[in-house]
């Protein structure tokens, strides 16, 4: 790793430490009617599943659909680990003298 970035190394650790205990904490997601829409489109022409076409029907009749996230437990603490690890690491690479 480049001494002269450890700074950046540590900030993008805490970050992701950061976002791992947020998704800790939240159970889920409620997207928007546009994200919604757009994520049901992508569905549909990715694949044309009985589900898709749920989705779809279920947009035409619902005047503002709004889809739920649950994302798994296990994200947020991978995200935590390795933050963590990354962080750890650039606060134990030695400082550049100049």
């Amino acid at each position: 790793m480049n001494t002269k970035y450890r700074h950046r190394y540590f900030l993008f650790g805490l970050l992701l430490v950061l976002f791992g205990v947020q998704f800790r904490m939240i159970d889920t997601f409620v997207l928007n009617e546009s994200t919604t829409r757009t994520l049901a489109r992508f569905r549909e022409t990715s694949t044309a599943s009985n589900g898709s076409m749920v989705d779809s029907f279920f947009l035409q009749v619902h005047p503002k659909p709004m889809k739920r996230v649950q994302p798994p437990r296990w994200i947020g603490l991978s995200m935590i680990a390795l933050g963590a690890v990354i962080s750890l690491h650039a606060v134990a690479v030695p400082q550049q003298n100049h």
